[in-house]
């Protein structure tokens, strides 16, 4: 059963959310918050596996939110999709940076919801690909990319290729399908990269593959 935590000001949205998802037999909403530090203090008390953030609240925003879920030691399972009104928000990439495991806009299909709280609850892909190239994208390329540490240089050609695959949105059997590997062997890979890079998911990965210089804005996967 997937535990969700849902974090919105405005009682509506919640209501929809809750709504949705409850109506599921592998999901289960535990709890509710209307600002982001109730968020913080529900996922301490509650331990979601996923967190549905609405980025603009009153007080603490979702922002500060997630990096302090993000932070916690003992929330180290909790995976947090920040909400946002538009789908090229300043503050998503910022996010994403934090350790967020991706982003849904609010008024996304009902089959969307589900299915990016499934997604991230496993840590298997990042939602809305193509959205999320876009965003980053955009983003990437205002902050000024250093020079690759010793841990990106540990990795190897094939860890690499891989990489770069994960920054375009592929997800695992997508990977898997291009290189000719099974879908066991590139989910391996994956997770030994980011044990090396000390990452917490696939979104800080994608951010990573941008800010390194490893993928261009220009160049997305179809």
């Amino acid at each position: 059963m997937i535990r969700a935590l849902l974090a919105d000001d405005q009682n509506l949205v919640r209501a929809g959310f809750k709504s949705i998802l409850q109506d599921e037999d592998d999901i289960e909403v535990v709890g509710e918050a209307p600002d982001g530090a109730q968020a913080v203090a529900k996922a301490r008390e509650l331990r979601p596996d996923v967190v549905l953030m609405d980025i603009r609240m009153p007080g603490v925003d979702g922002l500060e939110a997630t990096g302090q879920i993000v932070a916690d030691p003992r929330l180290d399972g909790v995976k947090v999709i920040i909400l946002t009104t538009f789908d090229l928000d300043d503050y998503v990439y910022g996010a994403l940076k934090a350790g967020a495991s991706g982003f849904l806009v609010k008024d996304t299909e009902p089959a969307e919801l589900i299915h990016a709280v499934r997604v991230v609850a496993r840590g298997d892909a990042l939602i809305a690909p193509s959205v999320t190239r876009r965003l980053i994208a955009e983003f990437a390329g205002r902050v000024k990319r250093p020079e690759p540490g010793p841990e990106l240089n540990a990795l190897t050609e094939r860890e690499r290729e891989v990489m770069v695959l994960v920054g375009s949105g592929l997800s695992n059997d997508e990977i898997a399908a291009r290189l000719v590997l099974s879908p066991a062997t590139a989910k391996t890979h994956v997770s030994r990269i980011m044990t090396k890079l000390r990452l917490r998911d696939r979104a800080q990965l994608v951010v990573l593959a941008y800010e390194a210089g490893m993928i261009t804005p220009g160049w997305l996967t179809p």
